[in-house]
């Protein structure tokens, strides 16, 4: 039984800091695209930044700069690490896994953890 769960999540001043980490298991860890997606309320679920067995990684327009993706294919675990929030990086942040060649579509993914939420005041 896969199971993705997120740790990290909280309540945080603007510009301050978060690190989420999300461990696997019940999966072969290296051959999937690991990924953080959010959701605010009353929107979509969308993509924040994906890191691919290798390292390689992909990042949002709106995080580029602040957030930074890794992952520790030893420990089962993938990171966000997330610098400068802002308030309108307030959501639910989801981690994803995905086995095939699609990155930034939530249609792409297989299994998704449960998430945590991330509040960022002013």
């Amino acid at each position: 039984q896969v199971q993705l769960l997120e740790s990290g999540g909280g309540l945080v001043q603007a510009g301050g800091s978060l690190r989420l980490s999300c461990a696997a298991s019940g999966l072969t860890f290296m051959r999937y695209t690991m990924a953080w997606f959010r959701q605010a309320p009353g929107k979509e679920r969308e993509f924040v930044s994906a890191i691919r067995w290798s390292g390689y990684a992909f990042l949002a327009d709106s995080v580029k700069g602040r957030f930074i993706i890794s992952r520790d294919n030893a420990k089962n675990t993938v990171y966000l690490q997330m610098n400068s929030l802002q308030p309108e990086d307030t959501a639910v942040y989801y981690c994803a896994a995905n086995a095939g060649s699609g990155y930034y579509s939530t249609n792409a993914y297989d299994y998704w953890g449960q998430g945590t939420q991330v509040t960022v005041s002013s």
